[in-house]
């Protein structure tokens, strides 16, 4: 019988589930989009039961496709949207509220009642986070003090909490039937509360925010052994843009603007941290033009719409849908598509909507290339929008560097199955999943280097557009 790895790809958007062979090639996949919840402005939703159904489907989808069943399945491997927060019942396993996406911006006054004593970075030198919207640390607090009876039964310990990775598991696991609650440290250091020297929740956070521990999930390594799968259940360019750069052991502070998180933990080795640069809107902006504009049916056609066009028009879209996150903060900032003329169209605009993508991932390296004082050389990318040829272009030329797209690009589901199939020894070492990495297209610089001034000169004047948005009796 031959064995295959499972990764559960828990995404903003859609989730997946993806069968990787021995080599780490895609063997078969299973997909469903969920709703996206929009009470109000600014406020983003998802039903926590939609997305636990779709998991158990996008499975069956997957194992079906490849023509195998669960006793196939050597591991199980979970990616997930990191900083969205769900509250559910232990007892019954009910939400008690929808998951409130990492997107939402409605916590801006926890975030303000926080910051009054310290400033947005009182807790920086901890978890290595500033205070933010973004976390999921302030939308534990939203729910306990905006949910009828949720404060009363969290202290009564009947609450849990989990990024949407500690959900998944604990229904994967048996749920109310013994579902093991627990995170690993990478979604751990999202939330506001981890301290990164010693891998724990800090207890005087805790207290700060007023948020009983009993609901937190234990932290485990990014690779071990979790629990077993129920038998009744079985940089990425995506909704955001999210560049890692791994800096070892060692934990670096963020002079401009970045994120110091945990890069990852195998087991019982040396755990090792990253810098992040997080942009909240990139693949979502295309989703946006699709479902709230109309002007394309689907997202691949996004890239023959902008290929009418020879250039912007002189149109910049920068999507500050949910404030601006790295390298700028700015939860006051707010979306903004300048530069309009009467020679301005559909195709100018959708070309605008794929440049800001590289201009903020541009943004997010020079940052990068500033805290570390290593000039980036090469840019690997991954995930759906790396599909985009005129986007990888794009983005070649305005960083100045090669662009190189792999040939298994979902890198994140593939990076979940190896963490489990090092964990069961399906993989043995580092270097056997390295030796799988094969180049599959490259990009190479063709932009006139004032052409690229030009542009970033006007992009970086766009975004001056979008602050101070927001006053307070914005909604």
């Amino acid at each position: 019988m031959t064995d295959y790895i499972l990764a559960i790809d828990q995404g903003t958007t859609s989730t997946r589930a993806i069968v990787f062979d021995h080599s780490g090639s895609i063997v078969s996949t299973g997909q469903l989009e969920h709703e996206q919840i929009f009470p109000k402005a600014g406020w983003v939703e998802h039903n926590p039961k939609e997305i636990w159904d779709n998991t158990r489907e996008v499975i069956g989808q997957a194992l079906s496709k490849a023509n195998i069943t669960r006793h196939n399945i050597k591991a199980v491997g979970i990616t997930n949207q990191r900083e969205t927060a769900v509250v559910w019942d232990k007892n019954t396993g009910e939400p008690v509220y929808n998951a409130i996406v990492w997107q939402d911006t409605r916590t801006q006054e926890i975030v303000d009642r926080f910051a009054a004593d310290g400033g947005v970075d009182r807790f920086k030198d901890i978890v290595g986070l500033p205070l933010s919207t973004y976390f999921a640390g302030t939308k534990i607090v939203w729910i306990l003090e905006n949910v009828e009876g949720a404060r009363e039964r969290a202290e009564a310990g009947d609450l849990l909490f989990g990024t949407t990775d500690s959900w998944v598991t604990w229904n994967l696991t048996g749920g109310v039937d013994g579902g093991v609650h627990i995170t690993d440290v990478t979604n751990a250091s999202r939330t506001l509360f981890l301290n990164l020297e010693t891998l724990e929740w800090d207890d005087d956070i805790l207290a700060v925010f007023n948020v009983p521990k009993s609901m937190l999930p234990e932290v485990k390594s990014s690779s071990e052994t979790y629990g077993l799968v129920h038998d009744s259940s079985l940089n990425t360019y995506g909704t955001g843009n999210f560049l890692i750069f791994n800096t070892g052991t060692d934990i670096v502070k963020s002079e401009n603007g970045l994120l110091t998180t945990i890069g990852y933990k195998l087991g019982d080795g040396e755990t090792h941290y990253a810098l992040e640069g997080s942009i909240a809107v990139t693949g979502s902006l295309i989703q946006w033009l699709r479902d709230n504009l109309g002007i394309i049916s689907s997202a691949p056609e996004v890239e023959a719409l902008a290929d009418t066009v020879d250039d912007n028009g002189g149109a910049y879209f920068v999507p500050a849908f949910s404030g601006l996150f790295a390298p700028h903060w700015r939860s006051d900032a707010r979306g903004a598509l300048v530069g309009l003329t009467r020679y301005v169209n559909k195709g100018h605009i959708a070309r605008a909507a794929i440049e800001a993508i590289a201009f903020q991932t541009r943004e997010v390296l020079d940052a990068v290339n500033a805290d570390s004082g290593v000039p980036l050389t090469e840019l690997k990318v991954d995930g759906g929008a790396s599909a985009n040829d005129r986007l990888m272009q794009f983005q070649a030329d305005i960083l100045d560097v090669p662009v190189v797209r792999p040939v298994v690009a979902e890198t994140t589901a593939l990076g979940a199955a190896y963490a489990a199939g090092l964990a069961v020894g399906f993989w043995s070492t580092l270097d056997e999943l390295r030796d799988n990495w094969q180049e599959d297209k490259r990009w190479t610089p063709s932009m006139d280097a004032a052409e690229r001034d030009r542009l970033l000169r006007n992009w970086k004047k766009a975004v001056t557009k979008t602050l101070d948005w927001v006053d307070e009796d914005t909604q």
